[in-house]
């Protein structure tokens, strides 16, 4: 569903994702992990073309996509979040998740907004909180809840773009044990509901080893190892480059 070949993000003389190798299979959940500084948010960067690759390529469903302008993808199914939170603050919770749904619907410019695509994508909307547990706060102000609750407000917002493959950059970021725990059993919820492909950057081991089918481990911007979740565990070259002294975490 997503893949990469030989993937690279230069900045000046600095390599931040240097030859990546991806790819990620139809109904996988796939974490990205690694130490900070490894590129992992610039590789999300690349494969979304928020940022022009420097070489390599991107695929998606089969086909390259290098050169598709990142507004575009959106459209195909591929969606990201971000690691802050993306909202329109002065919104109510549902007008948040109704703009992006009757966006991708209509485009920006319809001249539909008050009518029967505003009740369509309301509608759907509010089918979406239901899902991720918000819709109860459907009319409180988006800059009114919690941080937790935003960040899956901010997941609501990418499911609103009908994705097929979701990319999450750190969505348990901030949250409390309760919150994380919560918010990673939503994420498994949501892609069998709707038959998302995942890819996952998470900080959170635990979350990532019992989550994921495969992990994919970044250092200095190049791929160290990929494999299941055991694998990586007893991975002796992870173990020194990004684990550190943390063998008994995992």
């Amino acid at each position: 569903m997503l893949g990469a070949r030989g993937l690279t993000k230069s900045f000046g003389g600095f390599v931040a994702v240097d030859g990546v190798d991806l790819a990620v299979q139809e109904g996988e959940l796939r974490s990205i992990i690694g130490p900070n500084g490894a590129g992992k948010t610039t590789l999300f960067n690349v494969l979304t073309n928020a940022l022009t690759p420097s070489g390599g390529q991107v695929y998606f469903g089969g086909e390259e996509i290098t050169d598709v302008p990142q507004h575009e993808r959106p459209h195909m199914g591929l969606v990201r979040s971000f690691q802050s939170n993306q909202l329109f603050e002065e919104q109510t919770v549902l007008e948040n998740v109704r703009i992006v749904a009757q966006t991708i619907e209509q485009g920006p410019f319809s001249f539909d907004l008050f009518r029967t695509g505003r009740r369509v994508a309301e509608e759907d909307a509010y089918e979406i909180l239901e899902r991720v547990g918000l819709a109860e706060q459907a009319h409180e102000s988006a800059a009114n809840l919690s941080h937790g609750d935003q960040r899956r407000l901010t997941i609501a917002m990418s499911l609103a773009t009908d994705p097929s493959v979701l990319l999450l950059d750190e969505p348990t970021s901030g949250m409390g044990p309760t919150e994380t725990e919560e918010t990673a059993a939503m994420i498994e919820s949501l892609q069998s509901e709707y038959d998302l492909t995942l890819v996952l950057i998470e900080h959170d081991m635990s979350i990532v080893l019992s989550m994921s089918d495969r992990i994919t481990v970044l250092n200095r911007g190049q791929v160290l190892a990929t494999g299941p979740p055991d694998e990586i565990q007893a991975n002796d070259a992870v173990q020194t480059a990004y684990l550190g002294g943390m063998e008994d975490e995992l």
